[in-house]
């Protein structure tokens, strides 16, 4: 029987010693056999226990791996990350794993399925998690699971199999590195949208396979949520002046939603004009209470707190539209379009 697949996992962490160890003990269980994994654990520059929990990782389970290495990301940022592992991966594929995550026991097991049905790059569905549950973090996670509060992406829930411009936990064989190259660490926030957008130009597709599952946690606290969300939506509009297709319309929605709050409240000041203000805001506000009564419904235990979620989905957008603003703004004066490296 031919041998199976070397799988690289390559995880990329900053300050993350609250999940870590949980991830790595994800992996340590994996279904697929151990000696046909290769774990690169790449820190950047972490001032918590990050590095430490690696290290400690590596000394117990090295030797049930096929290799385990630590290695830093001096330049930080998420696409700096990924570039080292494309660099240093010895496997036949590679799978991009968040630190801020978890696996399905058979995760690996059902990557490797996939590409093996003659997928190229695939990916799977990925439910949010909270950390240390409670009635405010289960709001905070109603409001992010939400279509209307966080997006429409596929790969999030859905149950059947297709194509897709983008998925989480990504794996792609060596062959389409090879061919792409490496991500734009100029992007802090986009790099994902970039890439995959260049895997598609280089004639390959993201297979989106629900089997493969795995989880992302949601930030903890609402003011993380929204600085959050204030960097996604600066970064898609500095994206937009150099690879305007790397960008879905559904991301400039807020951007819309916080234009349209500016246009009609001058509009009102200026003219006395009060209606599309009025129009805009009754709008929305069915919106947001037919979307919380959705979520409600969906999780079927109430609390008090879930009245807020209206207002959160507010907040979410507005922080996302007020960072698209603010990247708009800055564009013309930022860096260039970084180069890619792999």
């Amino acid at each position: 029987m031919a041998e199976q697949p070397l799988v690289t996992l390559g995880v990329v962490a900053y300050n993350e010693e609250e999940y870590l160890a949980e991830l790595l003990e994800d992996i340590r269980i994996q279904s697929y056999p151990k000696n046909r994994i290769e774990l690169l654990l790449i820190d950047s520059m972490s001032d918590d226990q990050t590095y430490a929990i690696m290290e400690d990782f590596a000394a117990c389970h090295a030797a049930r791996f096929s290799d385990i290495r630590l290695l830093k990301n001096p330049g930080k940022r998420q696409a700096a990350g990924w570039n080292i592992a494309i660099r240093e991966f010895s496997g036949d594929l590679l799978v991009r794993v968040d630190a801020h995550a978890r696996l399905g026991s058979d995760f690996v097991e059902q990557t490797v399925a996939c590409l093996q049905s003659g997928e190229k790059v695939c990916g799977g569905r990925r439910p949010n998690l909270i950390l240390d549950e409670t009635p405010w973090k289960r709001t905070l996670l109603m409001a992010e699971q939400s279509l209307f509060g966080s997006s429409f992406a596929r790969y999030r829930s859905s149950d059947k199999r297709c194509y897709v411009k983008s998925a989480f936990h990504t794996a792609y064989l060596r062959e389409v590195l090879q061919k792409v190259g490496g991500f734009n660490e100029s992007l802090g926030r986009t790099e994902d949208n970039e890439f995959h957008y260049r895997v598609y130009k280089a004639g390959y597709r993201i297979c989106y396979e629900p089997k493969i599952e795995s989880y992302q946690y949601i930030r903890p606290r609402l003011h993380r949520i929204l600085r959050q969300k204030a960097g996604n939506g600066y970064w898609v509009a500095r994206t937009l002046f150099f690879c305007p297709r790397c960008i879905s319309l559904f991301h400039l929605v807020p951007f819309a939603f916080v234009t349209a709050i500016l246009a009609t409240a001058l509009l009102a000041t200026l003219v006395d004009w009060w209606l599309p203000l009025w129009l805009l805001w009754s709008a929305y506000a069915l919106f947001a209470i037919g979307n919380a009564v959705l979520s409600v419904r969906s999780y079927r235990k109430f609390s008090p707190l879930q009245l807020t979620l209206p207002l959160l989905f507010l907040l979410l957008h507005l922080s996302y539209g007020l960072g698209s603003v603010l990247g708009f703004l800055s564009a013309p004066f930022g860096r260039k379009r970084g180069g890619h490296s792999a």
